[in-house]
């Protein structure tokens, strides 16, 4: 490690994206790993503290190192999961760790939100600039949590300016990652939605990885949206990976997906369904004039990662 490594604490090591985050950045920095779930395979030079983020060891681990940097990953997604669950680990477990980077001095936050957190409408401009209202919660709690994360982040940049707070909102991520968009695509039959045929941006799993070490690095402040290649209608993007789809009228998949969904029988939750209905794109020119984030992924091997199930 050169002179300007740093030590970097990743919450949320254990999901995917976070073991892909880990194994690229513990190459440059010193990595400290929070998450209550074992990690295999974890690099001999990365520490790892399976406590929960809510708990007050994790304020041992900031006061007895000198912490540079914190990622935070640590986001519950699980739909399935009660909304009291999901605020008690996603709201008040990040409040927790806002308050220790600001007592201990750390000078650079970044979060991982979402592009989601826009919300797929029928009156959305063709491309979301970062100051477009958060509207992604109207019909769904999951995304309701992840609104009010990234407020808090929002408010700790403008009360606290002595750290580098970086809010990133990539667009539907895919590769090993398990999210709606990945269990939507990954469906074996894919039923979609009579005359609507939504443009969608896909960004690579890799390039997210790439986006979030590069806002550890520099010194950049701000909310950054991250999309991948270019915009392409849902109906190629089926027809590229080669599956066979089912036309249903709005009017019976909704229900449909719903008592689907409450058989435990699909993995796709029904309030994501206004995203293969109405558009939700952003424009990415600041994190490409700001970060310097240019995926390096193309369309085409962007969709294949769409069938990558494992490592």
């Amino acid at each position: 490690m050169g002179a300007s490594a740093k030590t970097v604490l990743v919450t949320g090591i254990c999901g995917r994206l976070g073991q892909l985050v880990v194994r690229q950045l513990h190459r440059s920095h010193r990595v400290i790993g929070v998450d209550r779930r074992p990690f295999d395979r974890l690099p001999a030079d990365v520490v790892h503290h399976e406590v929960d983020l809510r708990k007050k060891k994790i304020r041992d681990v900031f006061r007895t190192e000198k912490i540079d940097a914190v990622v935070h990953l640590g986001v519950m997604h699980d739909p399935r999961k009660s909304s009291a669950d999901h605020h008690s680990w996603n709201v008040a477990g990040f409040a927790k760790l806002l308050g220790y980077v600001a007592e201990f001095g750390v000078k650079k936050l970044v979060m991982l939100s979402s592009a989601n957190v826009y919300g797929p409408h029928p009156n959305n401009p063709q491309f979301l600039t970062e100051d477009a209202p958060l509207l992604g919660g109207a019909s769904f709690s999951d995304i309701r949590d992840l609104i009010e994360l990234d407020h808090l982040a929002q408010g700790f940049f403008w009360k606290h300016p002595e750290v580098n707070t970086v809010i990133l909102r990539p667009v539907h991520i895919v590769g090993t990652v398990r999210n709606a968009a990945s269990n939507f695509l990954r469906l074996p039959v894919v039923p979609t939605l009579l005359g609507f045929d939504p443009l969608v941006q896909l960004v690579h799993e890799n390039d997210v990885v790439r986006a979030l070490i590069s806002a550890v690095e520099s010194d950049v402040r701000g909310i950054f949206n991250l999309a991948g290649p270019e915009p392409i209608p849902l109906s190629r993007i089926l027809s590229r990976l080669g599956k066979p789809t089912i036309p249903v009228p709005h009017t019976f998949a909704q229900p449909l997906l719903r008592r689907l969904w409450n058989m435990r029988l699909t993995s796709f939750p029904p309030p994501e369904m206004d995203h293969i209905r109405y558009i939700c794109m952003v424009d990415d020119a600041r994190a490409r004039s700001e970060l310097h984030f240019q995926p390096a992924h193309d369309l085409a091997s962007t969709i294949e990662a769409v069938n990558w199930g494992r490592w």
